[in-house]
């Protein structure tokens, strides 16, 4: 029998009971970490959480949008659209032709047609200032060696006041347009009334 000193005193560990305490004493430490790192992760994501839900709410909203413009690259055309720039181009009884976009019915129509003796400033003034517009105009004008010629301009009015979802469904949708107009020699962006100015419209014809 062991005496009662032997009892008291601390007996060393064996290999196993030394190496069993150590893994006890890792998993401790790994789960006090964990514990830590869960509860400040759940603290920044209270402190963030409106923020973030905002940014989400927005980029959601411009996903939608921009969606929506893609699925309108292949918008229809009516046909009084290529009527009326035929006769424009073959028979020159326009000088303009301003053309719409109709979100209901989702296809190009005819919004406007200048008579042969309108003028430039006419067709700019047939422009709304804050909605977006294709249009063509037959531009008349003398070449530096004094020959009258005439061009046909296309061009896509998309002014910074309009709306978002209207500038880029007439963004997506201004190829499909613009390869119905055959004949177009001359094509121009404005964004601005600046931008198609008759000086830069005869600076790009000539």
């Amino acid at each position: 029998l062991s005496s009662p000193a032997s009892l008291l005193s601390p007996q060393p560990l064996t290999t196993t009971q030394f190496s069993r305490s150590s893994q006890l004493k890792t998993r401790l430490l790994r789960s006090f970490s964990l514990s830590l790192s869960l509860s400040l992760s759940l603290s920044l994501c209270s402190f963030c959480s409106f923020p973030y839900l905002n940014w989400s709410k927005g980029l959601i909203h411009h996903r939608r949008i921009y969606n929506m413009a893609n699925s309108s690259s292949g918008m229809a055309v009516h046909d009084d659209c290529k009527l009326k720039f035929l006769e424009l181009k073959a028979k020159r009884s326009h000088r303009f032709i301003v053309f719409k976009i109709e979100e209901k019915i989702q296809q190009v129509i005819v919004e406007k047609v200048g008579s042969p003796d309108e003028t430039y400033d006419d067709f700019t003034a047939s422009m709304p200032p804050n909605e977006c517009r294709y249009a063509v105009f037959d531009f008349d004008f003398i070449t530096i060696d004094n020959c009258q010629k005439s061009k046909i301009f296309f061009i896509a009015w998309s002014p910074d006041t309009s709306r978002v979802r209207s500038k880029m469904l007439y963004a997506s949708s201004k190829d499909r347009f613009r390869r119905e107009l055959e004949g177009v020699q001359v094509e121009l962006q404005a964004t601005d009334p600046s931008e198609m100015s008759f000086d830069i419209i005869k600076a790009r014809a000539l």
